[in-house]
């Protein structure tokens, strides 16, 4: 694909030097390193002889007072990186007239885009994989404990979770990019987009839950467990809930089933759960981590028909 290669070049280059990025980037290193302190402090306080898979504790335990961990900075953190790294991908040559120019030379239309969406596939790769490389080395100095490889190959499986996740958000705002003419209108609809998902689809979820299902203190179980499956399927439609929900099942191996009305069975009846192998945990997330995938690869289809079907002139 002729013209892939210096569009791949030159966009990474301009993503690892420009200032903004760095910013960022630093801000997301100081974060991981709070939520790894924290997660460490906790973790030294709670071992006992029986407790099972140490290491991967670093990734899911958040403080007594203060309640940050690292599925939550991740989960807050990588949207924002994804949009950053995508909403001006084809609106800021747009609007600087230098798309006409670059579509002058000889490269093809789609080696643009596609050079563009994969560089800031790498760019992101290279953030994750490094938070959880910071991760894991301070944890490893601060609670002594190594990973055993079961828990290594988890911690993999979570970099492509985290990766995967973030390229739905820079896929989105790769859309947007190539449907606004402005930088500044792109960024605000992925945002936008973002915030509504995070804060008010819960809520949404809730209430047509209720609608579907009404339960009050007299509902019987099944009522419950039928507005239980209702609401997750209507909260699914999230992006944050399925990436929640495959990181909780992913790095916590007891974590048999996805379904909050089991789980509160299992503790109120006193049974131990019983860590998963790593299969039945893949296996259990499958479908979470192929509807991400699905949607990234929708967004990024429409934004590549609409930008090799537009009319471009110079300007």
């Amino acid at each position: 694909m002729t013209g892939l290669a210096a569009i791949f070049r030159k966009e990474l280059a301009d993503h690892f030097n420009s200032k903004r990025f760095i910013i960022l980037f630093l801000l997301v290193y100081l974060a991981a390193i709070a939520a790894t302190y924290v997660a460490a402090q906790n973790i030294r306080s709670g071992i006992t002889e029986n407790t099972q898979f140490i290491f991967l504790r670093l990734f899911i335990v958040s403080g007594e007072t203060l309640p940050f961990s690292l599925p939550l900075f991740l989960s807050l953190f990588i949207p924002v990186v994804g949009i950053a790294l995508g909403f001006d991908a084809v609106s800021g040559e747009r609007a600087s007239g230098t798309l006409s120019r670059l579509l002058a030379q000889p490269v093809y239309r789609d080696s643009v885009v596609n050079g563009k969406f994969l560089a800031g596939l790498a760019t992101l790769s290279v953030l994750v994989m490094s938070i959880v490389a910071l991760v894991a080395g301070m944890g490893l100095r601060m609670i002594g404990v190594p990973p055993n490889a079961e828990e290594i190959l988890r911690i993999f499986g979570l970099v492509a979770l985290s990766v995967v996740y973030g390229a739905f958000w820079m896929s989105l705002a790769v859309l947007f990019s190539v449907f606004f003419s402005r930088t500044a209108t792109s960024a605000l609809a992925s945002i936008a987009i973002w915030i509504f998902l995070l804060l008010f689809m819960s809520m949404i979820a809730r209430l047509i839950a209720g609608a579907v299902v009404p339960i009050d203190q007299n509902s019987t179980a099944e009522q419950v467990v039928r507005f239980e499956e209702v609401y997750r399927m209507i909260s699914r439609i999230s992006p944050n809930t399925l990436y929640a929900e495959a990181f909780a099942a992913l790095m916590t191996p007891e974590l048999g089933t996805l379904s909050v009305m089991l789980l509160q069975e299992s503790i109120i009846s006193g049974m131990v759960p019983t860590p998963l192998p790593l299969s039945q945990s893949l296996s259990l997330i499958w479908p979470q981590v192929t509807s991400l995938i699905a949607l990234t690869a929708l967004c990024f289809a429409i934004s590549y028909i609409k930008f090799m079907r537009e009319e471009i002139r110079s300007t």
